[in-house]
């Protein structure tokens, strides 16, 4: 039995597509993933600071019926046997499968988990023991920093994937905590961020 730390944690949610690995679009084979340079170094940071990894993706061609879960959980595992042959580690994959358009009848519905929606955060604190509102959403659309902003976590863009082109048409009622260039700009960040938390959490217990 693995027992959950007494107090929920701080956590990093990453997006998939374009933050990790690059966006080809509706990936279907793992021939075809491919992780951005830095990715394995980024991701082992967080790791080596303490910070759970969790992926948050939304994958709306399981709806669409252009891949299956079958698939997107195979991705998942070879994605994170790359990394792990790297020293990194992702903690939990929590996808969204739904669309209000879906062809696949199933999946046909306007649902909570779909970014910028904060189910997946909520599901991934819920069964990790995490504290959204200390943590951190880190993905290249803005729908990736508004499901910061519905779960209380502070978001950053990058410019990888949609990033640049996201970052040149922000909407009028949401900002960034911060752009990066990519992920590793951006764990930069969030770990210099992430310490100057944890030394005001310790001056305020003492």
């Amino acid at each position: 039995m693995t027992l959950r730390p007494a107090a929920p944690r701080a956590a990093v949610f990453l997006d998939r597509d374009g933050t990790l690995i690059e966006d080809i679009g509706y990936l279907r084979h793992v021939r075809d993933l491919a992780l951005f340079p830095w990715t394995v170094d980024a991701v082992r940071a967080l790791n080596q600071s303490g910070l759970p990894v969790v992926v948050i993706t939304n994958q709306s061609g399981v709806g669409r019926g252009i891949l299956t879960e079958a698939v997107v959980e195979e991705l998942h595992r070879h994605l994170s046997a790359v990394l792990e042959a790297g020293g990194a580690r992702i903690d939990a994959y929590y996808y969204c499968p739904h669309h209000p358009d879906a062809t696949v009848a199933a999946y046909k519905k306007r649902c909570d988990c779909r970014k910028p929606g904060r189910g997946m955060i909520d599901r991934a604190s819920a069964d990790l023991g995490l504290d959204p509102a200390r943590s951190f959403v880190v993905g290249d659309k803005w729908l990736d920093v508004g499901a910061a902003r519905a779960a209380g976590a502070r978001g950053l863009l990058v410019r990888t994937g949609y990033g640049a082109t996201e970052e040149e048409a922000p909407p009028a009622d949401l900002k960034a905590d911060m752009v990066a260039d990519n992920l590793i700009e951006a764990v930069g960040w969030i770990l210099r961020n992430h310490q100057v938390n944890l030394q005001s959490a310790i001056c305020n217990h003492q």
